[in-house]
Order: structure tokens, then sequence, then C-alpha cells
């Protein structure tokens, strides 16, 4: 069976079927591929079509990386929760074709599909390889459920986190809903003291994140003042019926500033009727070096469970792809992600 590819210029289109078929797929939003343009990025939008109807979309990015140019879909494609394989194999032979046109030595795919061994073996069977790069992107996520109330999600909540709450605003510690760039500035001041204390790299493309959401009133910053300083801070997107904890930053002051920042963003998603709060990704159960083990405890604090996709999987096209394989891994152990 034919499933046409072409390129998908109407925004509506494209957002009425991605919220569809794969609501919580954040990087594959038209939002999100103008904060990709923004940064200079080549984006295309692609849609495959049976009978003029738009039945799979993949927003790619051509990446040129030091170790090797590759196909980058993010939170895609966008194929549903359980696809049949003979669709996916014709989609995936697209994508192949045109990433070879690109001169990539590789695709990276990570849709959001529930992590299962049937799913997994599907795409192993279609010739696709687990990515050698740490769960990221939110794949493995901790999510809470907003349809309860607020003292039944303060009830769930872990005792001591629950405790921090109320210290904070019992020591008068205030929280500014930022929706402008004198916000946005204060925000960065403190994401740059944060990663240079913890020293990780840090993300690019804030503040172009922060101005297209905002066009829609999609995205808020949260921010916590302290006797006259801003001590915790939190940007959050509400995209598909979420609430999303995409970037966060604090610096330690002796007052548990950022506890009440996440209630007071929590509030809001549940306001504006979110279904549920994604604090975006945390550590694996069985990784007690992992770098995320700290914010991890401080996420699941808040009541929750986690939700598990299909790991990042690379399509390789060149032989060549054996470069980036061998530098992510060793990455990847170097960094403690194993």
């Amino acid at each position: 069976m034919s499933y046409p590819m072409g390129e998908i210029t109407d925004e509506e289109e494209w957002e009425s079927v991605l919220l569809c078929l794969a609501p919580r797929s954040l990087f594959q939003s038209w939002a999100w591929g103008e904060v990709q343009r923004a940064l200079g990025h080549d984006v295309r939008r692609i849609g495959w079509k049976r009978n003029g109807k738009l039945l799979a979309l993949a927003q790619c990015m051509v990446v040129r990386a030091k170790r090797g140019r590759f196909l980058h879909i993010r939170h895609g494609p966008v194929l549903g929760e359980r696809p049949d394989p003979r669709f996916v194999a014709a989609i995936l032979s697209d994508l192949r074709a045109y990433a070879a046109s690109q001169k990539c030595w590789f695709i990276r795919i990570s849709p959001l599909i529930p992590d299962e061994p049937a799913v997994r073996d599907m795409f192993r069977g279609l010739g696709l390889v687990p990515a050698p790069v740490h769960a990221m992107d939110g794949e493995y996520c901790w999510v809470l459920d907003l349809r309860n109330s607020e003292q039944e999600l303060l009830g769930a909540m872990r005792k001591s986190t629950r405790y921090d709450i109320r210290q904070a605003e019992k020591r008068g510690v205030r929280i500014h809903k930022g929706t402008d760039g004198k916000d946005m500035a204060e925000f960065l001041r403190l994401y740059k003291a944060t990663y240079e204390r913890h020293g990780f790299v840090p993300h690019t493309g804030i503040e172009e994140e922060y101005r297209e959401f905002s066009k829609k009133g999609e995205c808020m910053l949260f921010l916590g003042e302290y006797k006259g300083a801003i001590a915790a801070g939190a940007l959050i997107l509400f995209y598909g019926r979420q609430g999303i904890y995409h970037h966060g930053a604090s610096i330690n002051i002796g007052t548990p500033v950022a506890a009440l920042v996440q209630w007071e963003a929590i509030r809001e998603a549940k306001k504006r009727g979110m279904e549920v709060y994604n604090f975006w990704g945390i550590a694996p159960e069985d990784s007690m070096k992992h770098p995320w083990r700290g914010i991890t405890l401080f996420k699941k604090g808040f009541g929750g469970h986690a939700v598990k996709y299909m790991h990042a999987m690379d399509l390789p096209i060149s032989p060549w792809y054996v470069i980036p394989k061998t530098i992510e891994t060793i990455r990847k152990i170097r960094k403690g992600y194993v």
C-alpha cells in the first residue's frame, strides 16, 4: 500500500494530527520546530498521507556534529502507539532515502511509544539498533496526575516535601510568574550560576524557547524570591495537555525555595486544565551514581509515577556509523549514565 510523502506547511493541519496521535511529543510540535529555526537549524516537516488523510509525521533536522552527520527526529516519527510494521517500514524507507541525500551516516529516532518487548523487536527487525546515549528527552520521566484536588496532591507528597513547601510559605518566599524578557534575564543569571556550580553542559536556545512558546501562552517562568533575591526558578511549558518542567535553576540559601516554585507551577498547570505535570527525565532506579540522582529524589517527593517510553533507536546508513557509536558510548560511561 502506498503512503505518499510530502512537505507539510500548514501549522493547523500538523498540530491537529500531532495532538491526536502523540500529544506528549513536545519536540515534534510546530513551535519547537520554530525554536530550532530561530537557532539557525534546517527543519523539515514531513507527512505521509493515504486518501488525503495525514497518518504520520516527522519533524526532521540534519545534525552536523563533529562525531558525524545524522538525521535527528526527536519524539518522532509520530506513528501512533502501536503502528503496523509494514507502515513503519515504508516510512523508514522514505526517511533513509532523504537522509542519504543529505549525506547522513545514520538516522536517530525516539518516538514516544510505550517501551514494550514487541515494539522494540519490531524496530530491531527493521534494522534499527539502540542509540548509544543515555535516556534523554523525557523518555524515562516522572509524571503527576492532576485530576486530584490540591489537598489530595499535597497529601500524596513525601512528608519532607510537604514540610518544605509550608516552610517556604512561612518564611515569606514569594513566587513571581514571569512573562517578559526581564524575567528571562533573571532566570538565565540563575541558570548560569547553577551549571557553573554543578559542572554540567548548559542547554542552548532557552531564550528562543521561551519566546516562541510564549506567543501562544504556552510557556511561563516561575521565579522564587527570598529576602529580595531570586533563589530558584523553573521554565514550564504547557503543551499536549501537560505542564512540563523543562528547565530549572537554583542556589542553596538554606530555605526550600525550589519546592514552592514547583508547587506553584503544579497549581498553575492544574488551573489551565492540564491532565498531568511532567517533571521530565529521571535517573534509572538501579543507577545509584547517576548524575540525575539528586534531582530525581527531589522530583519524586511531589508524588506521581514513572513513565517509560522506548529508548532512542539508530538506523545506520553508512559504515562510518561506528565512529559516533563509539564516541557516544565512551561519553555515556565517562559521565556516569550507566
